[in-house]
């Protein structure tokens, strides 16, 4: 294991790779990942498998053997497969850390992510297709995605709830969780078993509200670029501590064997070339998350990475402050999380619109 990797893993943060496909289950690189890097999950979403499947050849041999069906039949079959396949590969990591870890994610059409019902149906759909206690099924934390969380969790479904930009909507997601564990025990499921992460976007966050700091222009506005997204983390930790201490249903789901829902640190790649390459990563150091991030942030962390304990309660009250400077500048953090939201449901759909396109030339082309 490299140092800062191996430092990060035992102040308390899973290390999960954000990307999967074909060549890198059939080459080998995963389970080196597993083995030299502490990756212990995997995280997908449209926009991975939209990379994966317009490789040219990966995936020729599944297309020839399923002939001529139609093309979501053939994206389901395809990409269950990759995640059944990785679920395998991190079986043993799943066992060793009593399914906390050794997840592999697969998300919903995000077609569907202000569709209650249908998100509900084919979460299940997904679950039995895929059919590894490991899995875990990916719903976007939209006002119509958070009774699809609770009904999926009743149904004993571990779930990765996405999407989260806000601190309002996060909190939804923990009482969604709670709500959907309490009737999962009440459904006779061991709660021992499953698991959900709430995923809180970080990067993109700066990417917002830096382009609205350069239009305000001044040299304070200045300063305060870079400090948005991390600040918001921190207080979402905050709230996940308060939260599951506090909540009056959460010690009874606990004794059943129920498990927190951890944050997860989702878009931790650096986008601005200003920034540290781990920035999303040193920043957020704390014990009970998981930090899932692109293989080439992971390469920077195993390379230069801190990973010393960034997180603790100081860091609370400096996040509050940089959040009341940024609202004193004029920043509208509500639009700007709102916008994220919506902005994300879109991206991910035109690139599921592209996975359509590309699967159905490789259908014509494995039987032309």
């Amino acid at each position: 294991m490299t140092e800062a990797t191996q430092r990060v893993s035992e102040n308390g943060v899973s290390i999960w790779l954000d990307d999967l496909s074909r060549t890198r289950i059939e080459s080998g690189n995963l389970q080196e990942l597993i083995a030299n890097d502490n990756v212990v999950g995997v995280t997908t979403n449209p926009s991975i498998f939209q990379k994966a499947l317009s490789q040219v050849g990966p995936y020729d041999a599944q297309l020839k053997e399923l002939g001529k069906v139609d093309v979501e039949t053939a994206i389901r079959e395809l990409t269950t497969t990759d995640v059944r396949n990785a679920t395998d590969i991190f079986r043993q990591v799943a066992e060793d850390s009593d399914f906390v870890n050794g997840r592999v994610s697969i998300e919903v059409d995000p077609r569907l992510a202000h569709e209650t019902e249908a998100t509900e149906k084919q979460a299940v759909e997904l679950w039995e297709k895929v059919n590894r206690p490991n899995a875990m099924i990916k719903i976007p934390a939209t006002l119509e995605g958070l009774p699809a969380i609770t009904e999926t969790l009743a149904k004993g479904i571990s779930v990765n709830v996405t999407l989260i930009f806000s601190l309002e909507r996060y909190e939804q997601v923990i009482d969604a969780y709670i709500a959907g564990m309490a009737k999962a025990a009440e459904n006779g499921h061991d709660l021992s078993k499953m698991a959900s992460v709430a995923s809180f976007f970080v990067s993109r966050v700066d990417t917002a509200v830096d382009k609205l700091l350069e239009a305000i222009g001044t040299p304070e506005a200045k300063e305060m670029e870079g400090k948005a997204a991390v600040a918001n983390a921190r207080l979402a930790y905050e709230l996940f501590q308060n939260k599951f201490a506090n909540d009056p249903r959460w010690p009874a789901l606990a004794a059943k064997g129920a498990k927190v829902q951890r944050p997860l640190w989702a878009s931790t790649g650096t986008k601005n070339p200003a920034y540290s390459d781990t920035k999303y990563v040193d920043e957020l150091v704390a014990a009970d998350v998981v930090n899932t991030m692109p293989e080439k942030t992971l390469m920077a962390l195993a390379d230069h990475g801190d990973g010393k304990v960034t997180i603790t309660e100081g860091s609370f009250a400096e996040a509050h402050d940089t959040m009341n400077v940024l609202a004193e500048m004029g920043i509208d953090f509500k639009e700007v999380t709102d916008t994220l939201e919506a902005d994300g449901v879109a991206a991910f759909i035109k690139s599921w619109d592209t996975v359509i396109a590309d699967v159905q030339s490789a259908i014509d082309r494995v039987n032309a």
